[in-house]
């Protein structure tokens, strides 16, 4: 129950950033839960990894660079999820930013 509640409030927040975030298209419903999805399993799998490659840098920047890891995984999952877009880093960054933060919080309040 808690993954699909979470799995909904990542869609939501999709939804939401697409309509308030310049250059960060989504044309409906489907392709927001579709790339809910796949930001998902991307912070799932990949993200640690990125992390542990990038521990060097990440240190030096004091943790700052986990939102240029977090940016390039939100800019990669629209590169191939058909109907949702999003147009350029700075896009990318503002997107990814309100999405984790929204997620932290929420998942905070569905534990």
């Amino acid at each position: 129950m808690k993954l699909i509640t979470r799995l909904l409030l990542t869609t939501l927040t999709l939804l939401v950033v697409a309509a308030y975030v310049p250059g960060i298209e989504i044309s409906g419903l489907y392709p927001a839960l579709v790339a809910a999805v796949v930001l998902g399993l991307l912070n799932l799998f990949v993200r640690p990894i990125l992390i542990i490659l990038t521990l060097p840098i990440t240190v030096l920047t004091l943790g700052l660079f986990i939102l240029i890891i977090n940016t390039a995984l939100f800019w990669f999952a629209s590169s191939f999820i058909e109907g949702f877009s999003v147009s350029g880093f700075w896009a990318a960054f503002l997107g990814s930013l309100i999405v984790t933060v929204v997620s932290t919080i929420g998942n905070r309040y569905i534990q």
